[in-house]
């Protein structure tokens, strides 16, 4: 009865270990996103948002490991391995409160950051040796279907009779969208790009906070 009971927890813990390899990886191709996608946007950001995909490819790493330690541990009913695995994930589950703590209490410092510096970048757009700054706005106003960091009135301190090409709707016609204007706004997007991409760095960065 003992040894059956053994085996049922062997196998249990060795079933969880598994789904902690599979988080692992999924961690690490999450990581490998965020950093393709902040790096389309280097002209905004620059070297300051680089560190949350690198980061969570590490953490990834790291999960994955320890939950291989785990399986080891489980499959060959190892005492020591099974141990530093129970006292590791007892950190980590630490570490996964404070971080939703942490994230809980900066968003909005987050959001306010995001928001500044596509408002600064935007005063560069179509401007002499500013190319990829506009590039990154095109790409940015045509992938989220948005237009302007609040909303398409931020265009006129920069552009006074009509917005980018890139605010125009898909659906849009090329009449149309040519018609465009901060009073003729049928054509063009009206969704807001600044919390849209605040909230979508802040799930990145805020796993920053879990392994401080």
């Amino acid at each position: 009865m003992v040894e059956g009971g053994m085996k049922c927890v062997k196998y249990l813990l060795f079933l969880f270990n598994l789904l902690f390899v599979l988080a692992g990886i999924a961690l690490i191709a999450a990581g490998a996103y965020v950093k393709v996608k902040l790096d389309q946007y280097y002209d905004f950001f620059g070297n300051d948002y680089m560190g949350p995909g690198i980061l969570l490819i590490i953490v990834g790493v790291f999960i994955f490991f320890l939950a291989f330690f785990g399986c080891c541990g489980a499959y060959k009913e190892n005492y020591c391995l099974t141990m530093t695995f129970a006292v590791c994930l007892g950190i980590i589950f630490v570490l996964e409160i404070s971080g939703g703590i942490a994230g809980f209490v900066l968003r909005e410092d987050i959001e306010n950051e995001v928001e500044g510096v596509l408002s600064d970048a935007l005063k560069n757009y179509g401007k002499p040796n500013h190319e990829g700054v506009t590039s990154a706005w095109n790409k940015l106003q045509n992938e989220f279907d948005c237009c302007g960091v609040n909303n398409f009135s931020d265009w006129k301190a920069v552009l006074p009779d009509k917005m980018p090409d890139s605010c125009c709707k898909d659906s849009a016609s090329d009449d149309a969208c040519a018609g465009r204007s901060y009073n003729n706004t049928a054509p063009i997007n009206k969704d807001v790009v600044g919390i849209l991409f605040a909230c979508c760095l802040a799930r990145a960065i805020r796993k920053e906070y879990e392994v401080v």
